[in-house]
């Protein structure tokens, strides 16, 4: 792409979205994106907030003790600097990891995926590597994480890009519609 950002009905876009490759290798980044080193977890919106609320008694018997006890003590999310995010317990995983082997995953997700709960993880997780930023709107940018680096060559060796890795999680974030739009705008 010879542009930086690209716009699809009043959503930006920078290229790297198109132009990158990654598609995860949970084998070897063991889940990463779930276990940054954080204070907190991952950002959720008050309409998350209130629908894992709901469908918590259900995502709960997938956590671990450890992190079923955070959540009963302290909820699952805190507000920071006017920011909603998920917990994290010992300064690393989100409340909702599970652990399959030593692989890092979502409770949220896992619960959705077999059909127990209607909502799936924050977008923000199921968007991951792509962040939106807001600077008058949406803007979409591809965040680099060093622990992504098998996902950045599977990537590669499959041909695979961000935007098409993230492409549920872009329909549900902004319709199918706009996606078959951006698709069209980026063929190359």
């Amino acid at each position: 792409m010879d542009a930086d950002f690209i716009q699809i009905d009043g959503i930006v876009v920078n290229t790297e979205v198109v132009d990158s490759y990654f598609t995860c290798d949970l084998g070897k980044c063991k889940g990463a994106c779930c276990t940054m080193e954080s204070p907190y977890g991952a950002p959720i919106t008050k309409e998350e907030i209130d629908t894992i609320t709901k469908e918590l008694p259900k995502i709960v018997p997938y956590l671990p003790k450890v992190h079923s006890n955070e959540i009963e003590k302290k909820g699952f999310w805190v507000k920071q600097q006017n920011e909603l995010m998920t917990r994290s317990i010992n300064n690393r995983a989100c409340v909702f990891v599970f652990y399959e082997g030593d692989i890092a995953k979502c409770s949220i997700e896992k619960a959705h995926n077999e059909g127990k709960v209607s909502c799936n993880k924050p977008i923000s997780c199921h968007l991951f590597p792509v962040r939106i930023s807001n600077f008058a709107g949406p803007v979409l940018r591809y965040e680099r994480y060093r622990d992504c680096q098998p996902a950045i060559e599977k990537g590669k060796q499959i041909k695979v890009t961000v935007l098409d890795f993230c492409k549920a999680s872009l329909e549900r974030a902004f319709g199918v519609e706009w996606f078959k739009k951006i698709k069209e705008v980026t063929k190359k």
